[in-house]
Order: C-alpha cells, then structure tokens, then sequence
C-alpha cells in the first residue's frame, strides 16, 4: 500500500500544482487513498519531495532531482543489514524474511537497483519474493543480497 500510495502522491505533484499538505491529502482521497495528514507529512519526507515557485507568487511540491539519494547504497546497505532475517531460494526465486513491516522499502529497493537478473519482486509485509530471469542468475542475486548484507 506504502508503494502504491508513493506512486500516486509521484503522479500527483507531477501532474497538478499542489500547495499544502491539506491538498495532497485531499487529492490522495479523490484517488481513494484514506491517509491522515501526519501519513502525508511523513510521505513528503521520504519521497523528499521539495517546494518549488510556481511563478506566481506561489510554491508547489515537486519531486527532487536528487530523488535517487532515496536509493543511495549506503541506505540499502544499512536497510538489508539491519531488516533481512533469512534467505531462501528455488530455481529462479529467492525469498527473503524481514522484519515485520520492512519488506516492501527492499522489495522497492531491489525494483529500483536495475539488476538485470531480477524480473521483479513481490513484497508483503516481512517476506519478499524475487524473481529472477533464470536459475543462473539466483547465485549472483545471492551474492549481491549477501554483500550488502555483510556491508
């Protein structure tokens, strides 16, 4: 949901000159997104969402050119060593245990990290499933997982 809702909000300031977070809220609503204000205050933060004049006297949330700092690989460092409990695999699949409510940042991370091994990820609340193209590729997904895990 955390993602979906990231995804919106994304959409949103990209496609509407959005003020307040009062005004995010009420568009994620329209969208059928039942969020509080603290929700949202706390989205901006992560999506580091930045504000930007409009021309008119007036500034709007945008998305930060440094949107990528999200995905530094310190962070995911930092976020596999301190989330990831175990790893599994069969043939092109790994599953990865988290702790409860970390799956989907990792499964997210991993989406983003542009391995060209993995088709995708499916995360739930602490258990991820990647996909990978092949069988071959599971030992260097492993590899990388484990790498970042040691640090």
């Amino acid at each position: 949901m955390k993602r979906y809702r990231y995804n919106k909000i994304k959409d949103i300031v990209q496609s509407r000159s959005i003020e307040t977070q009062e005004e995010l809220a009420a568009a994620l609503q329209e969208e059928g997104i039942d969020v509080t204000q603290a929700t949202v205050s706390r989205d901006i933060k992560e999506l580091m969402l930045i504000k930007i004049p409009t021309g008119d006297g007036h500034y709007r949330y945008a998305l930060s050119p440094n949107e990528n700092v999200l995905l530094s690989q310190a962070r995911i460092t930092r976020l596999f060593q301190d989330s990831i409990i175990k790893v599994d695999y069969a043939m092109n699949q790994i599953v990865l245990h988290t702790l409860p409510g970390s799956a989907q940042s990792i499964a997210y991370a991993v989406d983003h990290a542009n391995w060209n091994e993995v088709i995708g990820t499916l995360g739930g609340d602490d258990t991820i499933l990647i996909i990978c193209h092949s069988a071959e590729n599971v030992q260097s997904v492993l590899k990388r997982i484990s790498d970042m895990m040691k640090g």
